[in-house]
């Protein structure tokens, strides 16, 4: 009892699923997805086992349709499932058995599909993919637009519950954990669509102070230093962030600036300062920038 979307972005190669419903933690039963291979959404009353045989008949060589066909030929209840798949070369193909509970259907489009089940009214799947397809934006925001329709038009008539987004790259690199782009779940929340659109914006700023790690590894600290900040620009409300960013400032030579940012992570928390003395052994901070950093707090307020 859901609505989801199943998609493919056609500039970058990514594979995605969105889904929202009236039942906990809808996200480690709905969304599927392999790099360089397709996105499946299972749902209604739900087989599970769609989901990973699915992307292994893709990973076989079979198309969407040809994969979800070996699908519900082998269900007895296909009737009960509703089902989409998206392959890695956009082709895409759903299933609504004839038993779902209405307002139930699903609407195909170029490389998406947007399927519904007891839905307050059979608007929603047509309201998903026409959004999905007049937003210009990555594919995450996308998909979370085409959520954010359906709930517009009436949603799941029990209500809302648990979301989930799951976004893959477009080629593997054998290496899920950097495949595997965007993975977020809502458990039970009374705004979900709210709530994961609020924890997309934190990955985004996440996903910049990764990148930041992996230039300060690769020696160039005056770029992961920029990475930093715009970590902190997209998420100004992470204590975590904003952290960060005044090390990233303060090592690059702006001790007052980065001691605004690192005062205020201090003033929530005092472990924040003995943080600061610890990255020193660790060579992630050279000892004269942290001792300039304690003798500015010790002065007093720090402000821009």
């Amino acid at each position: 009892m859901t609505y989801s979307i199943v998609a493919r972005d056609k500039r970058t190669g990514e594979l995605g699923v969105a889904v929202q419903s009236h039942y906990f933690q809808v996200g480690p039963v709905v969304p599927w997805a392999l790099a360089g291979v397709g996105a499946v959404a299972t749902q209604s009353h739900v087989n599970i086992s769609y989901g990973p045989l699915g992307l292994e008949l893709l990973q076989a060589g079979y198309t969407a349709e040809q994969a979800l066909k070996a699908l519900t030929a082998g269900d007895p209840h296909a009737d009960l499932r509703q089902c989409a798949i998206v392959d890695a070369a956009g082709n895409v193909a759903a299933h609504t058995g004839a038993k779902c509970i209405p307002a139930a259907g699903h609407r195909l489009g170029d490389g998406f599909s947007c399927q519904a089940n007891l839905m307050e009214r059979d608007t929603v799947w047509g309201a998903m993919a026409t959004t999905f397809e007049s937003t210009d934006a990555p594919l995450a925001d996308r998909m979370m637009a085409a959520l954010d329709a359906a709930e517009a038009e009436g949603g799941d008539i029990r209500g809302r519950q648990s979301a989930a987004m799951l976004v893959v790259s477009g080629t593997g690199t054998g290496k899920p954990w950097k495949d595997r782009l965007i993975d977020l779940r809502v458990e039970d929340s009374p705004e979900p669509l709210i709530e994961l659109g609020r924890l997309l914006h934190i990955r985004r700023a996440y996903d910049a102070d990764a990148e930041a790690d992996d230039l300060d590894e690769a020696g160039d600290h005056a770029a992961a230093g920029v990475k930093r900040r715009l970590a902190f620009d997209l998420a100004p409300e992470s204590i975590e962030l904003r952290f960060w960013a005044g090390i990233a400032m303060a090592s690059s030579g702006d001790i007052d600036g980065g001691c605004v940012l690192i005062g205020e992570a201090v003033s929530q928390n005092g472990r924040w300062l003995e943080t600061v003395r610890r990255l020193v052994p660790a060579d992630r901070l050279a000892a004269d920038v942290a001792r300039a950093i304690e003798a500015r707090l010790a002065a007093g307020p720090t402000s821009k």
